[in-house]
């Protein structure tokens, strides 16, 4: 076999908490705001919302990945 498995369920596991904890945060985000973020960037079409929530979602992601690395 060319990969153990224990390998693969380590990224497996690694790769869900990572998600749950991206989607965790962006809640509190959604949250913290005084408006509901997906209905202003999808119905409100608020470009500038989105970049800033990108960039936010971009940010965290990094954060995660480098502490779960």
């Amino acid at each position: 076999m060319l990969v153990p498995i224990a390998n693969v369920i380590s990224a497996l596991v690694f790769t869900f908490i990572g998600i749950f904890i991206f989607v965790l945060a962006f809640i509190i985000m959604d949250k913290l705001t005084p408006y509901h973020l997906w209905k202003e960037i999808v119905q409100e079409h608020n470009m500038a919302l989105a970049i800033l929530v990108g960039a936010m979602s971009i940010g965290i992601c990094i954060i995660i990945a480098s502490a779960i690395h």
